[in-house]
């Protein structure tokens, strides 16, 4: 698997979609998977989506809810769920087209059990571009619009429409100060509130390759204001989601409750430069822990944080209280919670190979090193990929760590800054030595998020 899809609720469940590819652990045809969640955390897994056809492969895209029926393709009384995807027809590719890429949809009137593709796809045909790809589309209050956000190469388009059937083109987004080390990808458009009450707009942009701290995949992210056609950033310097090595092709839920209120999070945990290689045999790829997206505002300027979903609690099983500086650990699935008052501070996870994996606050930066956290052989970039994240004046006093079998997600701060990444240790890790941590440090233990199908 890879990006997450189509990440909808609708009566009581949050649907996600992903890219899939059913014959093997690489990439191939791709399809969209299928799993949904009654609370973000227990999910279950049902049959494929959507299946290639002879328009092409099914690319990323996203999925809303058709409240008003503007499409027609509804039931009395039962809006459709509408899936907006892109068509990738590698024939065209192979022969050296350019236009291989089109949007079409598809639609279900069962809550996404089964679907329906529209008869007269695609809906947005291809404008000249290589890439032309990932639809993200919001409803736009203001104007009574749906609003495609779509990859082209090195910008983001704005499209619109009255009916998710016919678009027009509203404006392009490529600022000279954004990060272009590679193509843009799996944009998400979405209105956001600061803490303070102001509304504003945040649009995130996936990059491949051109991420920090060493290269291949990662996601930006702007703040401005959005009129229903164009864009006007606020933030006039690179920011980034995610400093770590595996959060990629990330975007969030769409109509969710307003009683809730929540904008929510999901990325695909792994870059580019490997992810066809993990030593993995069973399956390849997953995703990060849902995440709920709140919008700072400090002296004028806008910082994006990502704090794990309140449910994850739910996974805990026990959780004890610690003090020492060498703590066993007894799971290999684990919620960790430290605080410190210390300028500098370091951990380091082991196991009885003698495998390891630190994470160090030194001056101004925090240095993560996999280099020895276990197999790192299957790809030069792995281990190369060294974390040097600068904390940007930030006072680190709360750190909250999600482990599971291979990957670690580190907090700062209730996600004032975020490391996420993979590690492949021949078997878990048994022991976490501290220095600099003291204050509270509680381990949980946490369960499977894994459920049996109805």
């Amino acid at each position: 698997m890879n990006d997450p899809n189509g990440l909808v609720y609708y009566e009581g469940e949050y649907h996600l979609f992903y890219q899939y590819y059913p014959k093997a652990t690489t990439w191939g045809p791709m399809h969209w998977g299928h799993a949904i969640s009654t609370d973000l955390i227990n999910w279950k897994n049902y049959p494929i989506a959507l299946y290639p056809d002879t328009l092409g492969y099914i690319f990323s895209g996203s999925a809303v809810i058709d409240w008003k029926n503007t499409t027609g393709l509804g039931k009395t009384n039962k809006p459709p769920m509408i899936a907006i995807y892109t068509y990738h027809n590698m024939s065209g590719e192979k022969a050296g087209t350019t236009d291989y890429q089109n949007q079409g949809i598809a639609y279900s009137t069962d809550k996404g059990r089964t679907w329906e593709k529209y008869s007269k796809n695609p809906v947005l045909k291809n404008q000249g571009s290589k890439d032309f790809r990932d639809p993200k589309v919001v409803w736009h209050e203001d104007t009574q619009s749906w609003v495609m956000a779509l990859a082209v190469k090195d910008k983001i388009s704005f499209y619109t429409s009255k009916n998710l059937l016919d678009w027009t083109l509203g404006s392009d987004f490529s600022p000279k100060w954004a990060a272009f080390g590679g193509v843009w990808e799996c944009p998400d458009l979405f209105p956001l509130k600061t803490q303070n009450g102001k509304n504003k707009w945040v649009l995130l942009v996936s990059i491949n390759p051109g991420a920090p701290n060493g290269g291949g995949s990662g996601t930006q992210y702007f703040v401005g204001n959005f009129d229903g056609k164009k864009f006007t950033p606020e933030t006039v310097s690179t920011k980034w989601l995610d400093y770590g090595a595996d959060n990629y092709a990330g975007v969030t839920w769409s109509d969710v409750p307003k009683t809730d209120g929540r904008r929510l999070f999901i990325g695909w945990m792994s870059n580019w430069l490997y992810a066809q290689k993990l030593p993995t045999e069973l399956w390849r790829s997953a995703l990060t822990v849902p995440r709920c997206l709140v919008l700072n505002e400090n002296d004028g300027k806008y910082t994006l944080l990502s704090k794990p979903i309140e449910e994850l609690t739910k996974l805990r099983k026990s959780s004890s209280q610690v003090s020492a500086t060498n703590i066993n650990l007894t799971s290999d699935m684990l919620e960790i919670d430290l605080e410190t008052t210390a300028a500098e501070f370091q951990l380091v996870f082991s196991n009885n190979a003698n495998e390891t994996v630190s994470l160090k606050k030194i001056n101004d930066k925090i240095v993560f090193d996999r280099s020895k956290s276990g197999i790192i052989d299957f790809n030069k970039d792995f281990s190369n990929i060294q974390n040097n994240t600068p904390t940007n004046g930030i006072t680190i006093n709360k750190i909250k760590i999600f482990i599971d079998r291979s990957s670690m997600e580190f907090f700062f701060n209730d996600g004032e800054l975020v490391i996420t990444e993979l590690v492949f240790p021949k078997s878990g890790y048994t022991s976490l030595k501290t220095q600099g941590i003291n204050k509270n440090l509680i381990v949980h233990q946490l369960k499977s998020i894994w459920t049996t199908n109805e």
